[in-house]
């Protein structure tokens, strides 16, 4: 038996190739099927005692590969290609996949197969024509093919989610298993397994209704309402038989396009329960989904009362017409409207099939009940023609064709009287999460609904208007004679009656179109059935209602949007029923069952349901609007013009049948859409909210673009070199401070190290560190970037950072405290970056507060991360974090020296090895243990580092104007004072000037500044700036400065060249000399500062400039060292020297 060679084996390891796990990996599910190879993972010995036991069956079945397995990680071997039937003989060349396949995607070497004998076989044959090739591609490989699993949402109920490969495992190099837990896109199953593993995935007694059952029945139910049998007559008699017509039809061209703008909706993905809140919600984001879903629920909960009054005050009716009264005709209502909701509590209650077999009774007898009308209008009866009853003719239709309007009534107030009729199209969408394919069945039930009643609504109409008089008598005298047929000119002279008499009188006529409400029951074949068509009617839509309401409640408590109703978000029994919202619906409908008194009310709900369609149109022209590519539903019969005249109809509607009530609804939902503002839940639905907002964006950004930039706009866009957003809160909260609500500000962080950079890392920390500057109210963007050295990283930022307009200029760095006390190749890099901000056209910003800036090693991680990202048993609230782990372009030496809290800004080395930093706490939060304090320069350093976060009342900033610089270093303080935190402070100006021109230049300052239109409170000129400093201070700075000089003059020149160039930090004895004189004017400055603004809450000053090549990076930091030592928060500003004030309008 010949072994395999490792050439060949070698050739078929593939980064598309599927690494089998051992058998105690295998994911759990059907075995997969044998007609398939697999690659497993082995070692040698192991792959060579398979091959030499010869069992294709183990090797099939992706057997344990043994101990040698995990000595031989990343190697990998063709197991023998099983026999479908199982027999364990070596495949014919029929079932082989062919030779050298182009693509890659097959297990298959280019040159060889290991079968089971350890032979090699040679195939050739056509790949287009084999099944077998078909049916098993890319169930073989780690490449996944597309597959519906991998779509899912997590928690979505029709199927387990998968998980695809990531980029990582398929394109990284293979230093570990890219795949532990088995086939990624699942092993390939028979039909009869896949009906097996699909019936159990479901779970065992679910009812999900159809199109038919689910939606048409609901719609329908809902729409014929009580309305249809006791007041079309009136409106017909009202309006006439063309305006009721129109009446109708306006009323469905609402329903119609609401039914399309739904249909949109609901095909637009996957729909779960909820209804009208799901589908506003996830198109409109939370805050109108959040304000109409808890209006809706009321509604449908209040609606419950209505319906079952209008069947209570039915049946008190026939009662009172049989004088069978209990107590008095209220009592009465409450009586039955109690006893008849406690039933259909326990109807709902039941379950869902229960609910829907009742639907499908009470749907029965309504189309009974008008199909018991219609057969009556045709049957005429002697007896009825005294009511006003005839047959059909046309002059009686021509006589109803018009208007009539009487007490009052006008077309707006008639419509508002009928379209509450038209309402329930929404009954189907609101059970969504109980259909089984809501995509289908919500456009094809819903709008099938409208045609059908609104058919039998104009049906009724013509009907009515062509068979009845509007005025009867209902008395069988008053018919007319030959001989004064010629003076009687109504349609019911032509059948002998003339109910004239009793029009002219007044009210007597108590029949007619006008005066009867009960019509219907006189025309219809057989009156009790259209008594039965009222109870029907009434009693089905308070079902529909009061399933709707806890399951459009229950789903707005599961998102968890409003507070204290998270109990009524959990369900019961095989249907995740609502019990609780049950319960809370009953109690509402019972208590307005008991008031009785709903004439208020019902225009009130009327509206709230025109408010959701609204909404619900308006989301399909706001989708369409923000062309988001996630914006496509499978329903295409919709225009998002139409959609918005949709809208704007449905708010017309709302104050045509009630402008108070109007009114009200606007402002509970305006209400509720505030406070879910100002809530912010944290939800992301990808709502058009959201793609409307980033189209605006981008093309405002656009726009921005091409219009130059004019002084008058200028804003300070600050790239402030942070490091983690936290590890530095003075900084950012300064910055923050001027740039809030102002200007743009980037959170810079240079992130190297030595190891080879983790991007997938940088792009967790990324969203996770925005999401905190979002949850500190911070207006901020953090940015981080890998680089190798701290200058490669800035520069990175200084070229790439921003966008369009939208780009930093101006550099913002923290004083770097430690530069004495480490390598000073990190202070080159330092000054570099100043030198790399100006050789930008940036401004340049410095601040130095004498306790330090950074506390990444006493600010813990709690406080950086979202309960999400914080680990389970995380007690540490306060984490030294060592300074390999976080430090600026300081050495790796961790020190807790005051002076080394603060290094140069923005970088993160990555630790050797695992990448983990030695932490230890200082600080615990467990309540059991003791509290450790901490030691006084780090509670000084913490007490700084919030010291902007405040209020800082009187108190002054003062502003050294000594260079211009364009002006940046006057507008940044005058910002600052606009804010609140900063109102109460005064500017103080100070500016060099010679000691015989004091006057004149502080008059010619102060006119300048209020032609910049910049208050002040003083402006102070200072004379003596060159004046000689103490002997005292010249004497240390000379000490600050002795080590890092190169005493050229002490040495040959080529070895001081060449110490230069290999420490070009250092300063040559030519270059003190040089600059002795700026030297003395840094020193003299401080003595000033201490002594004029030794008080005040920020000194903002101009920052000395030195150029490039000339001075040292020890000397220009030892300058700005002397200068800023000792005082209080400094802030040195320069400009770019391009002028951002201007005094012209």
């Amino acid at each position: 038996m010949s072994e395999p060679s490792s050439a060949p084996a070698e050739t078929l390891v593939s980064e598309n190739y599927v690494l089998a796990p051992d058998a105690g990996q295998r994911p759990s599910g059907p075995t997969p099927s044998q007609s398939r190879f697999q690659v497993d993972l082995v070692s040698e010995a192991a792959g060579a005692s398979e091959e030499k036991s010869g069992s294709s069956e183990n090797s099939a079945e992706g057997t344990d590969p043994g101990a040698g397995g995990e000595e031989a990680k990343g190697r990998f071997r063709v197991v023998n290609f099983a026999d479908p039937n199982g027999s364990g003989s070596a495949a014919s060349p029929e079932g082989m996949p062919p030779e050298g396949l182009q693509n890659g995607d097959t297990v298959m070497s280019e040159t060889s197969l290991h079968s089971s004998t350890g032979g090699q076989h040679h195939y050739h044959y056509d790949t287009h024509t084999n099944t077998y090739y078909l049916r098993t591609f890319g169930h073989n490989t780690i490449d996944a093919v597309p597959k519906i699993d991998f779509y899912r949402q997590t928690a979505a109920p029709l199927g387990e989610k998968l998980m695809r490969p990531t980029l990582s495992e398929l394109h990284d190099e293979v230093d570990k298993e890219p795949f532990e837990d088995g086939f990624p896109n699942g092993d390939e199953l028979t039909p009869a397994e896949e009906a097996a593993a699909k019936e159990a995935a479901e779970p065992k007694g679910v009812v999900k209704f159809g199109w038919i059952k689910g939606v048409l029945v609901r719609c329908m139910l809902n729409i014929w309402g009580v309305m249809l049998f006791i007041r079309m007559t009136w409106i017909v008699g009202q309006a006439g038989i063309a305006l009721s017509c129109v009446i109708v039809c306006m009323a469905s061209v609402v329903t119609t396009i609401t039914g399309l703008s739904t249909s949109a909706i609901a095909t637009n993905g996957f729909v779960r329960g909820g209804g009208a809140y799901y589908l506003i919600s996830r198109s409109l984001g939370p805050e109108f989904g959040g304000s109409i879903g808890l209006i809706f629920a009321f509604a449908n909960a209040v609606a419950v009362a209505m319906y079952v009054v209008g069947f209570a005050e039915t049946v008190v009716e026939l009662l009172k017409g049989a004088d069978a009264l209990m107590t008095d005709e209220i009592n009465d209502i409450r009586i039955i409207g109690t006893i008849t909701v406690i039933v259909l509590l326990g109807i709902s209650v039941a379950g869902m099939e229960w609910e829907a077999k009742a639907q499908i009774v009470l749907l029965v007898v309504l189309v009974t009940a008008i199909v018991n009308y219609f057969i009556g209008s045709f049957i005429p009866v002697q007896s009825k023609e005294s009511a006003g009853f005839f047959r059909y003719d046309a002059q009686i239709m021509w006589e109803n064709i018009g208007p009539d309007f009487r007490q009052g009534e006008t077309f707006f107030s008639v419509f508002a009287i009928f379209f509450p009729a038209a309402t329930g199209i929404l009954a189907g969408a609101n059970i969504s999460g109980d259909l089984a394919d809501p995509q289908m069945a919500i456009p094809k039930g819903t709008l099938l609904a409208i045609l059908i009643t609104g058919i039998v609504y104009l049906g009724v109409v013509v009907s009515t208007g062509s068979c009845i008089v509007r005025d009867a008598s209902g008395n069988l005298n008053d018919t007319v004679s030959s001989q004064f047929m010629a003076n009687c000119t109504n349609a019911s002279c032509k059948f002998g009656f003339d109910f004239s008499s009793c029009r002219i009188s007044g009210n007597s006529c108590r029949y007619g179109l006008q005066n009867d409400f009960q019509v219907m029951s006189l025309v219809s074949g057989f009156s009790p059935i259209i008594s039965a068509g009222i109870f029907s009617a009434t009693l089905s839509s308070a079902l529909a209602s009061l399933v709707s309401a806890p399951k459009v409640f229950q789903a707005l408590c599961k998102d968890n949007i409003y507070p204290y109703i998270g109990i009524f978000a959990k369900g019961y029994g095989k249907n995740n029923e609502p019990l609780r919202g049950y319960i809370l619906t009953f109690g509402i409908a019972l208590a307005f069952i008991l008031i009785a008194e709903l004439n208020i009310i019902a225009p009130i709900i009327s509206n709230f349901f025109l408010a959701s369609y609204a909404l619900i149109n308006f989301s399909v022209f706001h989708a369409s609007l923000a062309n988001s590519p996630g914006w496509r539903p499978s329903f295409k019969y919709y225009n998002m013009w139409v959609s918005l005249a949709g809208a704007i109809l449905c708010c017309v509607v709302m104050f045509v049948i009630n402008w108070a009530a109007a009114l009200l609804t606007n402002v509970i939902v305006m209400a509720l859409y505030i406070y879910v503002s100002h809530k912010k839940p944290d939800v992301n639905w990808g709502s058009s909210t959201q793609a409307l907002t980033y189209q605006q964006a981008l093309s405002h950004t656009l726009h921005l673009s091409a219009v130059e930039d004019h002084v008058k706009n200028f804003r300070p866009q600050c790239l402030v070199m942070t490091g983690y957003p936290n590890s530095r809160p003075a900084l950012l909260d300064l910055v923050h401070s001027f740039t809030k609500n102002v200007g743009l500000m980037i959170c810079g962080h240079v992130r190297m190290g030595y190891r080879k950079p983790n991007f997938k890392d940088l792009a967790a920390d990324q969203s996770r560190y925005q999401r905190w500057l979002m949850r500190n109210e911070t207006k901020a963007f953090y940015t981080p970037v890998f680089a190798e050295d701290l200058r490669q990283g800035s520069q990175y930022l200084l070229q790439a950072a921003g966008l369009g307009r939208l780009r930093p200029n101006t550099l913002v760095l923290g004083f770097k405290n430690d530069w004495r006390d480490g390598d000073m190749m990190n202070v080159e890099t330092y000054i570099n970056m100043i030198h790399d901000a100006f050789d930008f056209q940036y401004g340049a910003v410095i601040l130095r507060l004498k306790e330090g800036l950074d506390v990444s090693h006493i600010q813990g991680q709690d406080e950086l991360l979202s309960s999400q990202d914080k680990s389970s048993g995380a007690k540490d609230i306060i984490v030294s974090i060592d300074t390999s782990k976080d430090s600026d372009c300081d050495s790796s030496k961790p020190s807790s020296k005051t002076t080394s809290l603060q290094n140069s800004p923005a970088v993160h080395k990555d630790g050797d090895e695992d990448g983990k930093a030695t932490t230890q706490p200082l600080l615990k939060k467990d309540k059991k243990s003791p509290t450790v304090p901490l030691n006084v320069s780090d509670q000084r350093l913490l007490e700084a580092s919030q010291q902007f976060q405040h209020k800082q009342g009187k108190g002054t900033v003062d502003v050294w104007w000594l260079f211009d610089d364009g002006g940046l270093t006057l507008l940044i303080p005058y910002l600052l004072t606009n804010k609140k935190r900063w109102k109460e402070c005064k500017i103080r100006v100070f500016i060099g000037g010679k000691i015989n021109r004091i006057d004149h230049d502080r008059r010619a300052m102060a006119t300048l500044l209020s032609k910049f239109r910049i208050d002040f409170s003083d402006i102070t000129v200072l004379g003596d700036i060159n004046t000689k400093p103490k002997k005292e201070h010249v004497a240390a700075f000379e000490e600050m400065v002795e080590p890092y000089r190169l005493k050229e003059d002490n040495m040959e020149l080529e070895a001081a060249e060449g110490l230069k160039n290999s420490e070009p930090w250092r300063i040559t004895d030519n270059e003190l000399e040089l600059y002795r004189a700026k030297t003395n004017r840094q020193i003299r400055l401080n003595e000033l500062l201490k002594e004029h603004s030794s008080i005040a809450n920020l000194i903002v000053m101009s920052l000395p400039l030195a150029r490039k090549g000339a001075v040292s990076s020890a000397l220009y930091m030892a300058w700005l060292e002397v200068l800023s030592k000792d005082l209080p928060p400094i802030l040195f500003v320069r400009g770019n020297h391009q002028s951002v004030l201007t005094f012209y309008s």
